[in-house]
């Protein structure tokens, strides 16, 4: 009866790990989208600007509250950009995200 409690145990242990590492892979996709929109925009500050893509994250689950606030900030600096190539970017910086997170 140990071991497959150890199992259950085990399993539970990687389920936690795996969403740790998908809140984190996330949180850094989301500053590196701020940081790319932020040289799009002309940000002086792109530090401060990425923080408030991370925090536009919160909102609701999923990815279209991010998108949604990108959108919205290139269309009011009049900055012309595709949807897809918005969720093309964010998809490669999620890639880049998880694999700096994987690396450090």
């Amino acid at each position: 009866m140990s071991g497959l409690s150890d199992r259950e145990k085990a399993f539970e242990n990687k389920f936690a790990l795996d969403l740790e590492l998908k809140f984190k892979a996330l949180a850094r996709r989301n500053k590196l989208a701020g940081l790319w929109a932020a040289g799009l925009l002309g940000k002086t500050d792109a530090e401060a600007y990425a923080k408030e893509v991370v925090v536009a994250d919160f909102e609701e689950a999923g990815d279209e509250d991010v998108f949604r606030k990108l959108r919205s900030d290139l269309d009011a600096a009049g900055v012309s950009i595709s949807d897809q190539d918005i969720r093309s970017k964010m998809l490669e910086l999620l890639a880049q995200a998880v694999d700096q997170i994987e690396n450090q």
